[in-house]
């Protein structure tokens, strides 16, 4: 199962080709999307030049797979690991963290480029698909 990425779907829409051939290649995988990453996908449709077509976009990703809420399993994870890795003098974004402790709890692995921010999370499955 695979959480995708805000910046992973972001290449999908443009057409990058590496990211549409790896959908094409993993198209029986389930895949779903973060509640967080929905709200970015949301947020840089509406800063656009074209906000009507790039919302209806969103909305049919948002139809094509399941979209992730922000449980308090998830918040529990959140909590425990961001206080690891800040003793550990280590910070991640808390969106990135949220969408981690998201993939985390439901075992799935977050597809990104951001690997350099996911990495960090401790038991975290990243896949790069750019």
């Amino acid at each position: 199962m695979y959480l995708l990425d805000t910046d992973t779907l972001i290449y999908f829409l443009k057409g990058n080709e590496t990211v549409v051939e790896n959908f094409k290649a993993c198209m029986d995988i389930p895949k779903a999307i973060s509640v967080i990453t929905y709200g970015e996908l949301v947020y840089s449709c509406r800063k656009s030049e074209h906000v009507t077509d790039n919302l209806a976009k969103v909305y049919h990703l948002a139809e094509l797979y399941p979209v992730i809420d922000v449980t308090r399993a998830v918040m529990d994870s959140f909590g425990e690991i961001k206080a690891q890795l800040s003793m550990a003098g280590t910070t991640v974004d808390d969106f990135d963290l949220l969408i981690g402790c998201t993939a985390l709890t439901l075992n799935y692995a977050v597809v990104t480029n951001n690997t350099k921010h996911y990495k960090k999370i401790p038991g975290l499955k990243v896949l790069n698909w750019a």
